[in-house]
């Protein structure tokens, strides 16, 4: 793979790679690939905590497949907090949950790091990839961030296996001579929240069996606020009929 001499510039530059990492397939197979082309004194490995909407064992199965330290940032809220507050789950085109839960922490965690070390460069490593959506392909695999740069800072956005099969990243994993989180081997093709509004059918009945207590607390939130998490067309459908779940 030809590597962007803009990154290239970077890491003579002595840049800190900041590898946002979920514990997702992507997240394991761009770890792997970064410490392929990035000096490993020059990789740190972040990780957004979401508490207990998140598979658990993320985090334990992140510990085992990479080579850093692992930092866990968290935000101030929680996601069912935020739901149960504005009244509304997030939406494709409305996604707090990765703007308040992910990215504002891990962007916090970024701006902190370089300041008490002195440093000025950063990139921020992320796991996307063009073929997961039609919204994705449109991305710029790599962009310097107005928004998180200022006068003493520089920060870009990087994409790394943005060009990369879901067959390509399983077999770089292999290669590794490392395994996907278990959740994989079992269907899903998301792994993030339990119950992304991202996630397929079969991704969400396979949490909900996983994780029956809180499939139970989805569906009565949704009852509770009155708003659901998906709709069929245009109207609203509950969790549990898009799920094809009921709770006792």
């Amino acid at each position: 793979m030809n590597l962007p001499h803009e990154i290239r510039d970077l890491i003579e530059a002595g840049a800190i790679f900041f590898c946002s990492h979920s514990g997702g397939k992507d997240s394991q197979a761009m770890y792997a690939y970064l410490r392929t082309v990035v000096p490993d004194h020059q990789i740190v490995v972040v990780h957004a905590d979401l508490g207990e909407v998140e598979w658990q064992g993320v985090q334990d199965h992140i510990w085992a497949t990479i080579k850093h330290g692992l930092n866990v940032v968290r935000a101030n809220k929680t996601l069912l907090g935020m739901v149960e507050q504005r009244g509304m789950w997030p939406s494709a085109k409305h996604r707090q949950c990765t703007s308040d839960l992910k990215r504002g922490p891990i962007f916090k965690f970024i701006r902190q790091y370089l300041k008490d070390r002195g440093l000025r460069f950063a990139v921020n490593c992320m796991g996307i990839r063009a073929e997961e959506s039609t919204a994705r392909a449109k991305k710029e695999p790599f962009r310097f961030n107005k928004a998180e740069s200022c006068g003493h800072r520089d920060v870009w956005d990087w994409m790394p296996i943005f060009n990369w099969t879901t067959a390509e990243v399983f077999q770089y994993i292999a290669d590794a001579g490392q395994e996907p989180f278990w959740a994989y081997a079992d269907g899903n093709q998301r792994l993030s929240c339990v119950f992304c509004i991202m996630g397929s059918v079969n991704d969400l009945r396979h949490g909900a069996i996983c994780n029956p207590d809180l499939y139970r607390r989805y569906v009565e939130l949704e009852k509770q606020i009155g708003h659901t998490m998906f709709m069929k067309g245009k109207e609203p459908i509950s969790l549990e009929d898009h799920v094809g779940i009921k709770i006792s």
